[in-house]
Protein backbone atom coordinates (compact mmCIF):
# COMPACT_ATOMS: atom_id res chain seq x y z
CA UNK A 1 0.00 0.00 0.00
CA UNK A 2 1.46 3.36 -1.03
CA UNK A 3 1.94 5.71 1.95
CA UNK A 4 2.71 9.38 2.45
CA UNK A 5 3.48 11.32 5.63
CA UNK A 6 2.64 15.01 5.77
CA UNK A 7 2.70 18.01 8.07
CA UNK A 8 2.03 21.75 7.87
CA UNK A 9 3.32 24.91 9.53
CA UNK A 10 1.03 27.91 9.97
CA UNK A 11 1.07 31.54 11.04
CA UNK A 12 -1.65 33.96 12.10
CA UNK A 13 -2.70 37.16 10.39
CA UNK A 14 -2.10 40.58 11.95
CA UNK A 15 -4.78 40.99 14.61
CA UNK A 16 -5.09 44.71 13.86
CA UNK A 17 -6.05 43.89 10.27
CA UNK A 18 -9.33 42.39 11.50
CA UNK A 19 -12.46 44.52 11.62
CA UNK A 20 -13.60 45.71 15.04
CA UNK A 21 -16.49 43.25 15.26
CA UNK A 22 -14.15 40.41 14.28
CA UNK A 23 -11.67 41.44 16.96
CA UNK A 24 -14.46 41.54 19.53
CA UNK A 25 -15.62 38.07 18.48
CA UNK A 26 -12.09 36.59 18.73
CA UNK A 27 -11.57 38.13 22.18
CA UNK A 28 -15.06 37.27 23.42
CA UNK A 29 -13.85 35.01 26.23
CA UNK A 30 -10.56 36.77 27.01
CA UNK A 31 -11.21 38.31 30.43
CA UNK A 32 -7.80 39.92 31.13
CA UNK A 33 -4.59 41.06 29.43
CA UNK A 34 -2.99 37.64 29.80
CA UNK A 35 -5.91 35.91 28.08
CA UNK A 36 -5.99 38.58 25.36
CA UNK A 37 -2.30 38.00 24.61
CA UNK A 38 -2.76 34.22 24.60
CA UNK A 39 -5.74 34.46 22.24
CA UNK A 40 -3.91 36.73 19.81
CA UNK A 41 -1.06 34.22 19.83
CA UNK A 42 -3.42 31.47 18.67
CA UNK A 43 -4.51 33.10 15.41
CA UNK A 44 -2.27 30.76 13.42
CA UNK A 45 -4.09 27.75 14.85
CA UNK A 46 -7.39 28.69 13.18
CA UNK A 47 -7.82 28.43 9.39
CA UNK A 48 -9.93 31.60 9.23
CA UNK A 49 -7.34 33.76 10.97
CA UNK A 50 -4.21 32.01 9.72
CA UNK A 51 -2.50 30.54 6.69
CA UNK A 52 -0.19 27.69 5.71
CA UNK A 53 3.44 28.74 5.19
CA UNK A 54 5.04 25.30 4.75
CA UNK A 55 3.87 21.80 3.87
CA UNK A 56 5.94 18.64 3.53
CA UNK A 57 4.98 15.32 1.95
CA UNK A 58 7.31 12.36 2.49
CA UNK A 59 7.22 8.80 1.16
CA UNK A 60 8.61 6.54 3.92
CA UNK A 61 9.26 3.70 1.46
CA UNK A 62 11.40 5.68 -1.00
CA UNK A 63 12.62 8.13 1.68
CA UNK A 64 11.99 10.98 -0.73
CA UNK A 65 9.68 13.94 -0.38
CA UNK A 66 8.78 17.51 -1.27
CA UNK A 67 8.46 20.58 0.90
CA UNK A 68 6.59 23.60 -0.42
CA UNK A 69 7.01 26.85 1.48
CA UNK A 70 6.30 30.54 1.30
CA UNK A 71 9.23 32.94 0.96
CA UNK A 72 7.80 36.39 0.18
CA UNK A 73 10.19 38.72 -1.64
CA UNK A 74 13.00 36.13 -1.57
CA UNK A 75 14.24 34.31 -4.65
CA UNK A 76 15.16 30.81 -3.53
CA UNK A 77 15.80 28.30 -6.30
CA UNK A 78 14.40 24.80 -5.89
CA UNK A 79 16.94 22.40 -4.39
CA UNK A 80 17.17 18.88 -2.97
CA UNK A 81 18.47 18.18 0.52
CA UNK A 82 18.61 14.72 2.10
CA UNK A 83 16.09 13.34 -0.37
CA UNK A 84 13.60 16.19 0.03
CA UNK A 85 13.01 18.73 -2.74
CA UNK A 86 12.36 22.28 -1.54
CA UNK A 87 10.29 24.66 -3.63
CA UNK A 88 8.81 28.10 -2.89
CA UNK A 89 5.14 28.76 -3.59
CA UNK A 90 2.22 30.90 -2.52
CA UNK A 91 -0.26 29.39 -0.07
CA UNK A 92 -2.68 28.67 -2.90
CA UNK A 93 0.04 26.95 -4.91
CA UNK A 94 1.12 24.95 -1.84
CA UNK A 95 -2.41 23.60 -1.46
CA UNK A 96 -2.84 22.91 -5.17
CA UNK A 97 0.41 20.92 -5.19
CA UNK A 98 -0.64 19.08 -2.03
CA UNK A 99 -3.94 17.89 -3.54
CA UNK A 100 -2.20 16.93 -6.78
CA UNK A 101 0.31 14.74 -4.92
CA UNK A 102 -1.84 13.16 -2.22
CA UNK A 103 -4.36 11.72 -4.67
CA UNK A 104 -1.69 9.22 -5.74
CA UNK A 105 -1.43 7.59 -2.29
CA UNK A 106 -3.69 5.01 -0.66
CA UNK A 107 -2.77 5.77 2.94
CA UNK A 108 -1.57 8.94 4.66
CA UNK A 109 0.15 9.30 8.02
CA UNK A 110 0.08 12.28 10.38
CA UNK A 111 0.71 13.26 13.97
CA UNK A 112 -2.47 14.93 15.25
CA UNK A 113 -3.59 15.33 11.65
CA UNK A 114 -7.21 14.70 12.54
CA UNK A 115 -7.10 17.35 15.24
CA UNK A 116 -5.23 19.98 13.24
CA UNK A 117 -3.53 19.47 9.86
CA UNK A 118 -6.38 17.81 7.97
CA UNK A 119 -9.27 20.13 8.86
CA UNK A 120 -6.92 23.12 8.51
CA UNK A 121 -5.93 22.06 4.98
CA UNK A 122 -9.52 21.39 3.96
CA UNK A 123 -10.86 24.68 5.30
CA UNK A 124 -7.99 26.77 3.89
CA UNK A 125 -8.58 25.08 0.53
CA UNK A 126 -12.25 26.03 0.69
CA UNK A 127 -11.34 29.64 1.52
CA UNK A 128 -9.03 29.72 -1.52
CA UNK A 129 -11.57 27.88 -3.72
CA UNK A 130 -9.44 24.78 -4.25
CA UNK A 131 -11.25 21.47 -4.70
CA UNK A 132 -9.90 18.51 -2.66
CA UNK A 133 -8.91 15.25 -4.33
CA UNK A 134 -9.17 13.03 -1.26
CA UNK A 135 -11.17 12.82 1.96
CA UNK A 136 -8.71 13.75 4.73
CA UNK A 137 -11.21 12.97 7.49
CA UNK A 138 -12.31 9.36 6.91
CA UNK A 139 -13.77 7.12 9.64
CA UNK A 140 -11.68 7.75 12.74
CA UNK A 141 -11.49 4.24 14.15
CA UNK A 142 -10.09 2.53 11.06
CA UNK A 143 -6.49 3.50 10.15
CA UNK A 144 -6.73 1.91 6.71
CA UNK A 145 -6.72 5.33 5.02
CA UNK A 146 -5.49 7.72 7.69
CA UNK A 147 -3.07 6.76 10.44
CA UNK A 148 -3.12 9.58 12.98
CA UNK A 149 -0.34 8.54 15.33
CA UNK A 150 -1.65 10.66 18.18
CA UNK A 151 -4.89 8.67 18.02
CA UNK A 152 -3.00 5.38 17.80
CA UNK A 153 -0.50 6.06 20.59
CA UNK A 154 -3.21 7.25 23.00
CA UNK A 155 -5.51 4.41 21.91
CA UNK A 156 -8.11 6.96 20.83
CA UNK A 157 -7.88 9.05 23.96
CA UNK A 158 -7.69 6.22 26.51
CA UNK A 159 -4.18 7.29 27.50
CA UNK A 160 -2.53 10.70 27.93
CA UNK A 161 -1.06 12.63 25.00
CA UNK A 162 2.61 13.47 24.55
CA UNK A 163 4.34 15.69 22.01
CA UNK A 164 5.94 14.28 18.86
CA UNK A 165 9.37 15.12 20.25
CA UNK A 166 8.61 13.36 23.55
CA UNK A 167 7.41 10.19 21.80
CA UNK A 168 10.52 10.10 19.61
CA UNK A 169 12.82 10.45 22.62
CA UNK A 170 10.86 7.85 24.60
CA UNK A 171 11.19 5.31 21.76
CA UNK A 172 14.86 6.15 21.20
CA UNK A 173 14.34 7.29 17.61
CA UNK A 174 16.93 9.24 15.60
CA UNK A 175 14.76 12.32 15.61
CA UNK A 176 16.55 15.05 13.62
CA UNK A 177 14.34 17.86 14.84
CA UNK A 178 16.09 21.24 14.69
CA UNK A 179 17.58 22.18 18.06
CA UNK A 180 15.88 25.16 19.68
CA UNK A 181 13.11 25.29 17.08
CA UNK A 182 9.43 24.75 17.88
CA UNK A 183 6.02 25.39 16.37
CA UNK A 184 5.61 28.36 18.71
CA UNK A 185 8.45 30.15 16.91
CA UNK A 186 7.07 29.84 13.38
CA UNK A 187 5.33 33.24 13.52
CA UNK A 188 8.51 34.95 14.69
CA UNK A 189 10.70 33.15 12.16
CA UNK A 190 8.37 34.07 9.31
CA UNK A 191 8.35 37.71 10.38
CA UNK A 192 12.17 37.66 10.40
CA UNK A 193 12.33 36.13 6.91
CA UNK A 194 13.71 32.79 8.10
CA UNK A 195 11.69 30.88 5.52
CA UNK A 196 14.18 28.08 4.87
CA UNK A 197 14.45 27.41 8.60
CA UNK A 198 10.67 26.94 8.71
CA UNK A 199 10.74 24.64 5.69
CA UNK A 200 13.52 22.51 7.16
CA UNK A 201 11.71 22.34 10.50
CA UNK A 202 8.57 21.09 8.72
CA UNK A 203 10.63 18.45 6.92
CA UNK A 204 12.25 17.34 10.19
CA UNK A 205 8.82 16.95 11.77
CA UNK A 206 7.69 14.76 8.88
CA UNK A 207 10.78 12.56 9.05
CA UNK A 208 10.23 12.19 12.81
CA UNK A 209 6.60 11.23 12.18
CA UNK A 210 7.72 8.65 9.60
CA UNK A 211 10.12 7.08 12.12
CA UNK A 212 7.43 7.01 14.78
CA UNK A 213 5.03 5.39 12.29
CA UNK A 214 7.54 2.62 11.60
CA UNK A 215 7.82 1.86 15.32
CA UNK A 216 4.02 1.84 15.72
CA UNK A 217 3.56 -0.35 12.64
CA UNK A 218 6.13 -2.94 13.74
CA UNK A 219 5.44 -3.20 17.46
CA UNK A 220 1.98 -1.84 18.31
CA UNK A 221 -0.34 -2.24 15.31
CA UNK A 222 -2.43 -5.38 15.48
Amino acid sequence: MSKVVFDIETIGIDFESLKEDEQDYILKYAEDEKKIKETKGKLGLWPFTGQIVALCLFNPETERGRTFFQAPEQKIKAFIEEGIEYETASEKEILEKFWEHIKNYQQFVTFNGRGFDCPYIMLRSAVLKIKPTKNLMPYRYDPANHVDLLDQLTFYGAFRKFSLDFYCKAFGLRNKKIEGMSGALIQEYFKDGKYLEIARYCSADVRATAELFERWHKYIKM
